[in-house]
């Protein structure tokens, strides 16, 4: 019998479930555990494995479908099911009749039709490993895909894989710059067949999209604009802004961090200082870490760090657990560790709720500062800019001024002027600042 593909159950509360993208065709040879389409849930998106091993035999929920949890969406066939169909009616066929022939002359046999041939073993290979649109693209550009490296889950081949491989054969012209959009804000269309080839991309690939087309939001969008404007509509924003001299924390990651990648396995990145310093803070000031349920407030055991994450295809804050107990190495590897699982859609939906405080990084993308909205139920979040060198007046131990170059990171708080007063976030702030440029504890 098929096995059914049914609509998982990510967590207790969550009941429903959009289909975003299907990464098999019916026909396709499937393994057991292999990712076979994804899924996108108001807790966390992510890749669902198939439950056997066979033959993609029938789609029945389409891409962009929302369905209850457990719903059939659809069905898989064994290799020795999908083969024995065809061997048992040519053996039916060719079995002796026990009847006499009849008196009329015998008509003559009918030679058996040729089987249809067998798709080539490498295209079955890329149909494996890349989407539609990359099989698409590859079409309009004339590319063998067995050529094209891929650097997704599995060797899989990415949308940009393929616009690089296409950039770099045919060495077009850098196009004129227009105004970037977030690729946040649009899902992935598939681009017409006489658009002309896509731009190299740079931090991150620019959807294929149409100019005056509207497109429907994916449902992790739609979810991120609802939690955003309820978050507005909760808390009273409020935002101040430090200047803090990371002077002596970039001397000391330049200095250590290829040592601490030798001993530990694990890249030596600026997110753990800032994270600590946070913590170290929290711990003073726990009115920060605290959350208004009713009219009480609510001030939790421990520390749980949301850590927020941008991805291509949205926003995503997954939690580091009683971060608290962590010493700076726990910290580096669990911010490493949760940010790689939600690039690749492997968190699970209890590892994106809970979390007491917010840490987010738009320094990485360039930004001087943010003013980030709280994630709730959260009644603070911290916004990192980047790292930038400037000049600063710098007094000595004698009180002598002088103006020297150092690298400098503007930090933000966001927080809820409900329960948090200003000179409270001011002096939190202060005491993550003291912290950071006084930095002296090991980083392991």
């Amino acid at each position: 019998m098929p096995t059914d593909i049914v609509m998982p159950q990510m967590a207790e509360p969550i009941l429903e479930g959009t289909i975003t993208k299907w990464l098999k065709k019916p026909g396709d040879k499937i393994q057991r555990d292999e990712p076979l389409f994804e899924i996108s849930t108001d807790k966390v998106d992510a890749e669902i494995p198939a439950p056997a091993t066979g033959v993609l035999e029938e789609i029945k929920v389409s891409e962009g479908t929302t369905v209850q949890v457990n719903t059939v969406v659809g069905t898989i066939s064994s290799d020795g099911e999908s083969a024995a169909a065809p061997k048992a009616a040519a053996e039916k066929k060719a079995a002796p009749v026990a009847t006499p022939p009849p008196p009329r002359a015998e008509a003559p046999a009918v030679a058996p039709s040729a089987p249809a041939p067998a798709a080539p073993a490498h295209e079955e290979d890329e149909h494996a490993r890349s989407s539609p649109l990359v099989r698409k693209i590859a079409r309009e550009h004339n590319v063998d895909l067995s050529k094209v490296p891929g650097t997704g889950l599995g060797g899989r081949i990415t949308k940009q894989d393929i616009l690089s491989f296409v950039e770099g054969a045919t060495q077009a012209p850098a196009p004129t710059p227009v105004a970037y959009e977030p690729p946040l804000s649009r899902p992935e269309l598939p681009r017409p067949a006489a658009s002309v080839p896509a731009p190299a991309p740079v931090s991150r690939p620019v959807p294929a999209v149409i100019p005056g087309d509207i497109v429907p939001m994916t449902q992790m969008r739609k979810i991120i604009m609802q939690r955003m404007v309820e978050s507005r509509r909760t808390s009273a924003h409020v935002h101040c802004m430090f200047e803090v001299d990371m002077t002596r924390i970039v001397n000391l990651r330049n200095k250590l961090k290829s040592s601490f990648e030798q001993r530990n396995g694990a890249r030596l990145t600026f997110m753990p200082f800032f994270v600590r310093a946070a913590i170290i803070a929290l711990q003073q000031f726990p009115i920060v870490n605290a959350s208004v349920e009713g009219e009480g407030i609510r001030y939790h055991r421990n520390i749980n760090m949301g850590i927020a994450v941008a991805l291509d295809w949205g926003l995503i804050v997954p939690v580091l657990k009683t971060a608290d107990e962590l010493n700076f190495l726990g910290l580096q590897r669990g911010i490493t560790d949760l940010g790689e699982r939600a690039r690749s859609k492997k968190l699970k939906p209890e590892e994106v709720e809970g979390s007491t405080f917010t840490v987010t990084n738009p320094g990485q993308f360039g930004a001087v500062f943010g003013l980030p909205i709280i994630n709730q139920p959260n009644s603070a979040i911290m916004g990192v800019g980047g790292i930038t060198k400037m000049p600063l007046v710098v007094t000595d131990k004698d009180g002598n001024d002088s103006i020297a170059i150092r690298s400098v990171v503007h930090l933000t708080l966001g927080y809820d002027h409900r329960i948090i007063d200003g000179a409270v976030a001011d002096q939190f702030m202060a005491f993550v600042k003291k912290t950071l440029e006084g930095w002296s504890e090991d980083v392991g």
